[in-house]
C-alpha cells in the first residue's frame, strides 16, 4: 500500500500571513492551519479489492472545537463537505459520502486532529499513527456496509457508485468544491481586510496565491483518480462532450457490450449527462410475466409498460435513434419533436443540469414553438432560470 498527503504548495507570501507581529495571530493561526491541513488523503492498493481511496478534506479550523461533544453539529456541518472517493478492482468509482455517519464523523474528527497535532513527521508527512487511525475510520465504515469484500458485499452496492461529480476542477458539478474547503480562512482574510491589517495589494496576491495552489492540488488528485480509471471507458467519454463525468464513466463501464451505444447518446445529448448517471446506473427489470418472457425475440415487447427506467435503458443500448427520442419523450412527457430538436443541435449552455431542472427546462421548451428558441448561449442560459418553479425560487 502506498500513501500520499497532497498539500498546497509554498508561495513568499506565506512568510508575511503567519507573521503574528505582521497580520495578528487569529489570521496568522489561520494562515498556519492552511497550509499544514492536506487536501487529500489518498490511499493506492489499501487492499485486494480497492485500488485507491481518496479523502477530500476541508480546513481542520475547527478540530479542536469538534472534539467537544456539545460541538456536534459543527461536526455535522464539516462533515458535509468531506469526500469519500474509492475506486474498486473493476475500475467503477464509488463516493461513500453517505457511509459518514454521524458516528463515523467523531472518529474521523479523532483521527485527523493527529494530523496537525502529532508530532514527528518524516518528509513532510504526518506519523504513521494518524495515517493507520484514519485509514481504519474508512474501512470500519466500508465494513459496516459490507463493501471491505466485493464477494460478499449486499446487493444494494451499486447506490455507492459515483454519479454525481466531474473530475475536472473549477467546472460545475467538480468533485473538488473549492468554495466550501476553507470558509474559515476566508472569513479572517476579510476581517484583516476590514480591520486594515491587510492592504488591498496584499489581498489581491493572497487571493491569487490560493486560486494557484488549491488548482494545483486538485490537478493532482484528479490525476491519481484518472490514472486508476478503465482507459478505454475514458476514451468513450472523452469524445461525448460530458467531460470527465464519474456517473457517466460508471454508466459506460458497468456494461461494457453497450458501452459504444451509450456513448453515442451522450455525446448527441450531453445536457442529459446527470439525467443518465442518475436515472440509469441501476436501471434493472422488474420480474416478467411467462408471456411477455415469450416474447424475448422482440425487444419492445419484452418490456413491462410500467417500468420506465429499464424501458429507456434499453432504448438507448439498442443503437436506434428514433426509439432513443421516442423513449425519453415518453419518460419526461413531451412532445417527440422536443427531443429531436435537441439531438441536432444539443446547447452547450446548459451544461449537465440536476435531473430535476432538466425535466423543467424540457416542459418549457415543449411550450414554445421550435422557431423562438433561444439561438444564443444568453438565451439559454436565460430559459433555463425562468423554468425553474416559482416554489424552488
Amino acid at each position: 500500500m502506498d500513501f500520499e498527503a497532497i498539500r498546497v504548495d509554498g508561495f513568499p507570501i506565506d512568510d508575511e500571513l503567519t507573521d503574528a507581529g505582521n497580520v495578528g495571530p487569529d489570521l496568522s493561526a489561520a494562515m498556519h492551519v492552511y497550509l499544514a491541513t492536506p487536501r487529500a488523503l489518498v490511499w493506492r492498493n489499501p487492499s485486494p479489492d480497492w485500488k485507491l481511496f481518496v479523502l477530500l478534506l476541508p480546513l481542520a479550523s475547527r478540530l479542536s472545537l469538534m472534539a467537544n461533544p456539545i460541538f456536534s453539529q459543527l461536526v455535522r456541518d464539516w462533515g458535509h463537505t468531506i469526500r469519500f472517493v474509492g475506486v474498486d478492482r473493476d475500475q467503477c468509482v464509488h463516493d461513500f459520502r453517505s457511509l459518514l455517519t454521524d458516528a463515523t464523523l467523531r472518529r474521523l474528527v479523532d483521527a485527523l486532529a493527529r494530523w496537525l497535532h502529532d508530532s514527528g513527521p518524516r518528509d513532510g508527512l504526518p506519523a504513521r499513527a494518524a495515517e493507520a487511525a484514519t485509514l481504519d475510520v474508512l474501512f470500519a465504515a466500508l465494513g459496516d456496509a459490507m463493501l471491505t469484500i466485493l464477494e460478499a458485499r449486499r446487493d444494494d452496492w451499486g447506490r455507492h457508485l459515483a454519479r454525481e461529480h466531474r473530475l475536472e476542477p473549477g467546472e460545475p458539478g467538480s468533485l473538488f468544491d473549492r468554495a466550501s474547503r476553507y470558509p474559515d480562512f476566508l472569513a479572517q482574510l476579510h476581517h484583516a481586510l476590514r480591520h486594515e491589517l491587510l492592504d488591498v495589494a496584499t489581498y489581491g496576491r493572497v487571493l491569487r496565491s490560493i486560486d494557484l495552489r488549491e488548482a494545483a492540488a486538485e490537478q493532482r488528485a484528479a490525476a491519481m483518480i484518472e490514472g486508476t480509471l478503465e482507459p478505454v471507458t475514458l476514451v468513450k467519454l472523452g469524445r461525448t462532450r460530458a467531460g470527465r463525468h464519474l456517473g457517466c464513466y460508471n454508466w459506460l463501464l458497468t456494461n461494457p457490450r453497450h458501452a459504444a451505444q451509450r456513448a453515442y447518446v451522450l455525446g448527441r445529448l450531453p445536457l442529459f449527462a446527470q439525467c443518465f448517471a442518475d436515472t440509469l446506473i441501476d436501471a434493472t427489470p422488474r420480474r416478467r410475466t411467462g408471456l411477455v418472457a415469450a416474447a424475448e425475440h422482440d425487444a419492445r415487447a419484452a418490456l413491462l409498460p410500467d417500468d420506465a427506467r429499464f424501458a429507456l435503458r434499453q432504448a438507448i443500448d439498442s443503437g436506434q435513434d428514433r426509439w432513443v427520442i421516442e423513449a425519453l419523450a415518453t419518460h419526461f412527457g413531451v412532445q417527440h419533436n422536443v427531443l429531436r430538436a435537441l439531438w441536432r443541435h444539443c446547447p452547450v449552455a446548459l451544461q449537465a443540469p440536476p435531473t430535476w431542472h432538466l425535466k423543467q427546462i424540457l416542459l418549457r421548451l415543449n411550450e414554445l414553438p421550435e422557431r423562438v428558441w433561444p439561438r444564443d448561449d444568453a438565451g439559454w442560459l436565460q430559459l433555463a432560470s425562468r423554468s425553474v418553479p416559482a416554489a424552488a425560487g
